[in-house]
């Protein structure tokens, strides 16, 4: 899928990097992106999250950086790995991808951008808008260039519109889209996500835009503008509450740890000496439920007849399954209820998730190098029966800085002086 410009004139570490290095056991055939190329000037969570997808399913991704590496390499969080330019969080969404560091600030930098604009397939950027057009790296100067060049600004309220410049993050979109109104409960207020709930959703929708802009190339020949929103892309995956409140009026208030489902049986329930989170959805499962805790009789009590009945009573029905679960372990409560087919799961830490068998049967969390030794990391979420995707090394900063300008054109002389002047 690359420009007429050919595959070879940008060759080297990147897609056979991210398809093969700290991957499981390759599959037949190439990755799903293999071919395609990205160049990368995503920052901060959103963007990099959506470019670390395609780089995980065999796309080439170049990654701009600025002279001394993205500042998100040195999160405080571990002294140690911030020190080597590699915080964690900078790795579960750059990992696979090649680094070149540039000052976009000089002439240079746009020749180099430019070059390398043409011979790719995708660029993505998560600057407000207009920033690199000012640089001259915009979409009107690189489509130029480059007329199948797909190019995907991603920002918190899109390239137009009465919010198009202001600034956004996370907190932000989750505040303005609704979401923190129904997080949390009345006593706490509202609350964010307990992750970055705007900034992965945008990415995630970057990532299928601009798979989709790819596809319909094949059908066009052209490249295109992507313009991808947070809230937007926020709003697209609270569709549901959203259309309840278009169409029925209906304001959906803080659920705690209350089900969208509105049943009574699917919420957090006290459970011996911890919680369990119930998902009980079905009469079916109601019954398997009530039988496994033996209190089978109230199946007969007309309170707990049909779902309206158990909705109007729901303080006696959590009396009766708490007292039922009263005594013993969670984990135990959890084993019992999963052999009677009661959807239900115990809270679980990140470090027992990361044990759990079900995710090293997957193979979910990868190996990953560095070059400070492996690191585990999180693959692709998904399962291809053949030509599957993973996750490649970890670039140092600048790893790749000499090889690419070389693959584009430089010299030795040319990158030697290049770097005395602090363009790279």
């Amino acid at each position: 899928m690359s420009p007429a410009s050919g595959p070879s004139q940008v060759a080297g570490a990147g897609a056979g990097e991210a398809a093969g290095a700290g991957s499981a056991a390759p599959d037949a055939g190439p990755p799903p992106l293999a071919g395609v190329r990205v160049l990368d000037f995503t920052h901060y969570l959103a963007g990099p999250y959506s470019t670390f997808q395609l780089a995980m399913q065999g796309a080439e991704v170049i990654k701009i950086e600025p002279v001394g590496g993205d500042d998100m390499r040195r999160n405080p969080l571990d002294a140690t790995w911030a020190a080597r330019d590699m915080a964690p969080s900078w790795m579960a969404v750059n990992a696979g991808k090649r680094s070149l560091t540039l000052d976009l600030g000089r002439p240079e930098a746009r020749e180099i951008i430019h070059r390398l604009a043409a011979r790719c397939d995708v660029v993505c950027e998560n600057f407000r808008p207009g920033v690199l057009e000012r640089k001259g790296m915009g979409w009107s100067q690189l489509s130029a260039l480059n007329p199948r060049l797909i190019y995907c600004g991603l920002s918190g309220f899109g390239s137009t519109g009465p919010e198009a410049r202001t600034a956004s993050f996370d907190g932000k979109i989750q505040a303005m889209s609704g979401l923190m109104s129904m997080t949390g409960d009345a006593t706490s207020g509202p609350m964010r996500a307990g992750f970055a709930a705007a900034d992965v959703t945008a990415g995630m929708m970057a990532a299928f835009a601009v798979l989709s802009a790819l596809y319909q190339r094949t059908h066009t020949g052209r490249g295109q503008f992507v313009d991808v929103a947070m809230l937007d892309a926020m709003l697209n995956f609270l569709n549901g509450q959203m259309a309840e409140w278009q169409v029925v009026g209906h304001r959906h208030p803080p659920l705690g740890n209350g089900s969208v489902s509105r049943k009574p049986t699917a919420d957090r329930f006290r459970c011996g000496s911890g919680h369990i989170v119930l998902a009980v959805l079905t009469d079916r499962q109601f019954g398997n439920l009530l039988q496994a805790i033996g209190r089978a009789d109230a199946l007969t009590d007309p309170r707990f007849a049909d779902w309206p009945s158990r909705t109007a009573h729901i303080d006696a029905l959590r009396a009766l399954i708490e007292d039922g679960m009263a005594q013993g372990d969670p984990k135990d409560w959890e084993r019992r209820l999963t052999a009677a087919d009661v959807p239900c799961a115990t809270v679980h830490s990140l470090a027992e998730i990361a044990e759990h068998p079900q995710l090293a049967h997957r193979e979910l969390l990868r190996e990953v190098p560095t070059p400070h030794g492996p690191v585990r990391l999180v693959g692709p979420g998904f399962r291809l029966a053949h030509g599957n995707g993973g996750i490649g090394p970890v670039a140092a900063v600048g790893a790749h800085t000499e090889a690419i300008l070389g693959e584009i054109g430089y010299d030795a002389a040319q990158i030697a002086a290049l770097r005395a002047a602090k363009v790279v």
